[in-house]
């Protein structure tokens, strides 16, 4: 990609690079063609002031560069640094697509000049670089050269040493470089410019053109040697900024694939959800969520922080969240997730900790059981637009051992909401934790103030406040749950001996219970469902049988027992007096499944209600 960095420190303008005003002599000396710093009244510093001008000028320029945390950051303070200094106007031209790591020199690619509106540095160089000056633009690419594979650019750039443009050879390379403009800048004769491969650990990365104009003395010899080490420190930035980006990308679409895509959409309740990685590029860390649905239109809420900021971090996360999902498919209690998360943990032999919130909504019950490890209480948003920190004993965090969970069962009342956050959130460098949660309550409450209830999604852009756009210094996860709850009359349940006359008892209570529903529309169908998944129950359960019928925008059918036989659906033969049960469920209903709880497995089928089937 091509650059023109000015004078100034800025790209852009005419077509021999931009010229920007001298700075003044308190900022910023001029290196001489001794490269020694002009002083009035002295015509010729003695050599051994000479040379120490020299290497003073390229301590505080290769530290300049060094600062740089990106490509853009670190191409413009090589052109601070450069620039009035050591040339008047400096142009950079980079690979585009850069070489990164292992990957072959992109000798034949093209190169980009990089370029800088460069008003903003110059009111810089004038007023200083306190907090009150103008922040440069940001680094463009702009006009695109396109170096012949054999001609005099490219042998130059793999040769890697800074030469002058005063041989018919290097002054067709430099006008090679400098022929984007209209018109191209003549090349001046003499030792009047400088060109400097960009060479990183394994590959060209471009160059950089160094140019004084008249009225300046030419370069010496001495001055190639400057001009290799701007280029060599300048080179070895940009391969740390593009390796770190890539090492940033990647880990943030890591850690992005491993949270969930999409949230479920349960009866009972309605969920919400934000994340935002840290804005520094080093910052990728383990938060993560899940909202996971459960036997009974129950959901799991989770949310959990792997400590530290790394690749590592991002994948412990990943595994500690799919332990997760899995303890969820038990249908475990809060406290006992937790319990075996930690083993896992442990077994994963990682020194990384984390801490987690595992919480069961129960939309029926109209309750919620939570258990922490070692994660910020969540905060509670009622009806009536107050809040309450959820108090739960906090426990060890995931990974240092010794269990000691417990669950807390709490009322959670329709119209309320849960959120549940990581410490992104609520800390930060200016704020501790508590006076960041109580923050969060005041964000929350103004929220409430405005409408009652408040959309949960402008609720979460409320919970975030100024976060979105501002510096953060880890990331930020967040986890709202709205609790609807279902009505008593929407949910029937019975408790049935396993025995032979319980298909016939099953059937009769769904005809009784759909009629009084008014879904008399799918008494017959789901009377034969019903009777062979409670059926296939009975063979195997040694305790009574649970039938659950639930009707939301659906209609829920869940027959519970306590056989960890998983019943599998196959093709009887004509002969056969059996096997055609899961068929018919599979062909009749819309979906169905089975899940396994700690206390033996649950068959489910839901079919839709008769205005959807109308509608259909």
């Amino acid at each position: 990609m091509t650059k023109d960095l000015g004078a100034d420190g800025g790209a852009g303008g005419q077509a021999a690079g931009v010229r920007g005003p001298a700075a003044p002599s308190h900022a910023v000396k001029r290196l001489s063609a001794s490269g020694s710093a002009g002083r009035p009244g002295s015509d010729r510093p003695d050599a051994a002031e000479s040379r120490t001008d020299r290497l003073r000028y390229l301590d505080a320029a290769t530290r300049q560069i060094a600062r740089g945390m990106n490509l853009d950051e670190t191409l413009r303070e090589l052109c601070r640094a450069a620039v009035p200094a050591f040339a008047d106007t400096a142009f950079v031209h980079l690979y585009a697509p850069l070489p990164v790591g292992d990957e072959t020199d992109a000798a034949t690619g093209v190169l980009r000049l990089h370029i800088t509106d460069h008003a903003p540095l110059r009111r810089s160089a004038a007023q200083g670089s306190g907090p009150g000056a103008p922040a440069p633009d940001p680094v463009r690419a702009a006009e695109v050269v396109h170096p012949s594979a054999t001609g005099p650019l490219t042998e130059l750039l793999r040769a890697g040493r800074p030469v002058f443009a005063n041989t018919p050879d290097t002054a067709s390379a430099a006008a090679e470089l400098l022929a984007t403009d209209t018109p191209p800048p003549a090349v001046p004769p003499g030792r009047r410019l400088i060109l400097a491969p960009l060479h990183g650990r394994n590959h060209v990365m471009g160059t950089v053109v160094l140019l004084r104009e008249p009225g300046r003395p030419d370069f010496t010899a001495d001055d190639l040697l400057v001009a290799s080490q701007l280029a060599t420190h300048t080179a070895l930035g940009i391969d740390k900024a593009v390796l770190y980006a890539r090492e940033a990308s990647v880990a943030d679409a890591l850690q992005r694939t491993m949270l969930p895509p999409s949230l479920p959409t349960p009866a009972g309740v309605q969920l919400a959800s934000r994340y935002l990685p840290a804005s520094r590029t080093a910052q990728v860390g383990g938060d993560w969520y899940d909202a996971i649905p459960l036997p009974g239109n129950r959901v799991a809420l989770v949310i959990g922080d792997v400590m530290g900021h790394s690749m590592t971090s991002a994948a412990i996360m990943g595994q500690l969240r799919t332990i997760v999902q899995t303890l969820a498919g038990l249908d475990l209690p809060p406290d006992e997730i937790l319990h075996h998360l930690d083993e896992q943990a442990e077994r994963l032999g990682s020194e990384h900790t984390a801490t987690c919130l595992y919480a069961m909504y129960d939309p029926v019950q109209h309750r919620l059981l939570v258990s922490n490890a070692g994660h910020l209480p969540p905060v509670l948003l009622h009806p009536d637009g107050g809040t309450e920190v959820v108090q739960v004993p906090p426990g060890a965090p995931i990974g240092v051992g010794g269990g000691g969970f417990e669950s807390t069962e709490m009322h959670a009342p329709a119209g309320a909401t849960l959120l549940l956050y990581t410490d992104g959130l609520v800390e930060s460098r200016d704020s501790d934790l508590l006076t960041g949660v109580e923050r969060l309550r005041t964000r929350l409450r103004e929220a409430a103030s405005l409408s009652t209830p408040p959309g949960l999604e402008v609720l979460c852009d409320q919970a975030l406040g100024t976060l979105g756009a501002g510096d953060r210094d880890d990331d930020v996860a967040l986890l709202a749950a709205r609790f609807k709850g279902l009505l008593p009359e929407t949910v029937a349940y019975w408790y049935l001996a396993p025995r032979p006359q319980t298909a016939r008892q099953a059937r009769r209570l769904t005809r009784r219970t759909l009629h009084d529903w008014g879904l008399d529309a799918l008494v017959e169908s789901t009377e034969l469902l019903v009777s062979e998944v409670v059926a296939n129950a009975v063979r195997f359960a040694s305790r009574p049988i649970v039938l659950r019928l639930l009707r939301t925008d659906v209609l829920r059918c869940e027959v519970e027992d306590d056989s960890p036989i998983v019943p599998r659906m196959r093709h009887a033969r004509l002969s056969d007096e059996g096997g055609r049960g899961l068929f018919l469920v599979d062909q009749l209903a819309r979906h169905w499944g089975v899940t396994r709880v700690s206390t033996g497995k649950v068959v489910w089928f839901e079919q839709p209600l008769p205005s959807d089937l109308d509608a259909g």
